[in-house]
C-alpha cells in the first residue's frame, strides 16, 4: 500500500505538464553549463567551429522545434477526441498519461528551449570561441536524440487514439489493479465478510465531501490506530460513491469530532474514479467499450467479443494470483477491517452491461456464454456459482430479444451443454479430489 503522499506524486509524475518541464530545465542547465565549462576546452579547438556554424543549426532548431511541437499538440488534442467519441470518455485519462506521447512532446519541447536560451548567449557573448565548440557538440546530440525521438513518434501515431490500443490501455491498467488487489486482497486489513450491514456497536462516520473515494490510506489510519483500542471498518472502498448520507467507516467505540476529522483524512475523495486503487472501475470501463460498440450507431460486435476476451483475461489473472497469495498472506493491520473483493460485484460490472445491450446478437451471447463457462470450471469454489447467475441472466436476455427459432435453439443448447453437463462434471471430479 502507498501512502497517501506517494499517491499524490504518482498522479503528478503522469501529468503531461510535469515530464515538459522537466526536459525544459534540463536543456537550459545544458545550455548554462556550456558556459560554465568553456575554459576547460583547449585553444587549439576553438577553429574546429565555424563562428556562423552553431548559430544556423540552432537556428534552424528553434523555428522547426516550434512548428512541429504545435503539430504534435493538435495530433495528440485529435487522438483524445476520438478516445472520447469512439471508445469512452472514461478511458481518455489513460490516453492522455501515455508516456511516450509525453515524452515525445517534452522533448520536442525542451529542444525548442535549447535552442533559445542558446541563441540568446551566443547573441550575449557568453560562449566566446571555446564555449562554441560544447555548444556544438551538445547540439548534435539534441539533434540525434530529436531524430530517434521522431522515428519512435511516427511508429507510436499508428496506434495513438484507436480503439484496439485503447482497449488494451485499459486491460493494462486492470491488471496492475488487480493484480495489486491479489498481492493484499483486504489491503493489509483483516477481512470483513459481513460488510454489507454495520457492525453491532459500531458508531458511523459519514464523509461530508460529496465524491468518488479515490485512494485509502491504510498506513496512515493503522498509525492513528496504534495507542487506541479502537477497531475500525471501512465501508467506502475505493471507488464507492461518497455522500454525508451514508457512513464511509465504522468505529468500535465513539471518537472526538478531532479524530473523527483525522480519520476521513485519511480518504482521498475526488470527482472521478481513478485506476490506480479500484480494480472495480477498470472492468466498468472496459464494459462501457462494449456497449458503445454494440450501440446501433456503431454496430461493432467484434469488439465486444475482444472487451470479453480481455475480462476473462483479468479475471483469471486475478483468481490465479489471489489464490497463490491467500496461502502467504498476513494481516498488518488487524484493527482495521476491510472487504475482499467480490466476485459476484466483479461479474456486474463487466458482464451485465455487455449481456443486456448485446441480447439481440448471437455471437455476442455465445462469447458470453463460453466465457463464464471458462471461469466457473477453472476456479469452480471463486465463479461457479456466479458464473451460473450471469448465464441465465444472459438466457434471459435472450428470451427477450426476439431470435430466431435456430438462434434460440442454439444458445439453449448451448447453456444446457456448458452449465448442466459441464459444471456438473467439474463438481463432480472436485468433490473426488477433496
Amino acid at each position: 500500500m502507498i501512502s497517501r503522499w506517494q499517491f499524490v506524486l504518482t498522479q503528478v509524475f503522469h501529468k503531461l505538464w510535469f515530464r515538459a518541464t522537466l526536459f525544459a530545465i534540463a536543456a537550459i542547465l545544458t545550455a548554462l553549463i556550456s558556459i560554465a565549462v568553456k575554459s576547460f576546452i583547449p585553444p587549439a579547438f576553438s577553429g574546429i567551429v565555424g563562428a556562423k556554424a552553431v548559430d544556423n543549426i540552432l537556428n534552424i532548431l528553434a523555428s522547426s522545434m516550434l512548428a512541429v511541437t504545435t503539430f504534435s499538440l493538435s495530433i495528440v488534442v485529435t487522438a483524445y477526441g476520438s478516445a472520447t467519441t469512439n471508445v469512452t470518455p472514461r478511458a481518455t485519462r489513460l490516453v492522455v498519461e501515455d508516456t511516450t506521447t509525453q515524452n515525445v512532446l517534452a522533448t520536442f519541447i525542451g529542444s525548442f528551449l535549447f535552442s533559445l536560451v542558446g541563441i540568446i548567449a551566443l547573441n550575449m557573448g557568453a560562449y566566446g570561441e571555446r564555449g562554441r565548440v560544447i555548444l556544438f557538440v551538445v547540439t548534435l546530440v539534441v539533434i540525434a536524440l530529436i531524430v530517434l525521438t521522431l522515428l519512435r513518434w511516427i511508429q507510436h501515431l499508428t496506434s495513438l487514439g484507436r480503439v484496439g490500443e485503447t482497449t488494451a490501455r485499459v486491460e493494462n491498467a486492470a491488471l496492475r489493479a488487480f493484480h495489486a488487489r491479489a498481492e493484499s486482497p483486504c489491503l493489509g486489513c483483516f477481512p470483513w465478510v459481513e460488510s454489507g450491514t454495520q457492525p453491532e456497536g459500531t458508531q458511523a462516520i459519514f464523509s461530508p465531501s460529496v465524491g468518488y473515494v479515490e485512494h485509502i490510506d491504510i498506513g496512515k489510519l493503522a498509525a492513528m490506530l496504534a495507542d487506541s483500542p479502537i477497531h475500525v471498518y471501512i465501508a467506502a472502498q475505493p471507488g464507492h460513491f461518497a455522500h454525508p448520507s451514508q457512513a464511509v467507516m465504522y468505529t468500535t467505540e465513539k471518537c472526538s469530532d478531532a479524530f473523527r476529522q483525522r480519520l476521513l483524512s485519511a480518504l482521498s475523495i475526488s470527482d472521478a474514479r481513478s485506476f490506480h486503487q479500484d480494480p472495480r472501475f477498470c472492468l466498468c470501463v472496459m464494459a462501457e467499450i462494449a456497449c458503445r460498440a454494440l450501440s446501433p450507431a456503431v454496430n461493432d460486435p467484434g469488439t465486444a467479443i475482444d472487451v470479453i476476451t480481455r475480462g476473462v483475461r483479468v479475471l483469471s489473472v486475478w483468481a490465479e494470483q489471489t489464490e497463490q497469495a491467500e496461502q502467504k498472506a498476513q494481516v498488518l493491520y488487524p484493527q482495521i477491517h476491510l472487504a475482499p473483493l467480490n466476485p459476484d460485484n466483479l461479474f456486474d460490472d463487466i458482464f451485465s452491461p455487455v449481456a443486456r445491450d448485446g441480447a439481440a446478437m448471437r455471437e455476442v451471447q455465445l462469447r458470453l456464454l463460453k466465457s463464464l463457462a471458462m471461469l466457473a470450471k477453472a476456479w469452480p469454489e471463486r465463479y461457479a456459482s456466479v458464473a451460473r447467475k450471469h448465464a441465465e441472466e444472459v438466457m434471459n436476455h435472450v428470451t427477450r430479444a426476439g431470435h430466431i427459432q435456430p438462434d434460440r435453439v442454439l444458445l439453449r443448447s448451448t447453456f444446457d451443454a456448458l452449465f448442466t453437463r459441464e459444471l456438473a462434471k467439474g463438481e463432480k471430479n472436485s468433490a473426488t479430489r477433496l
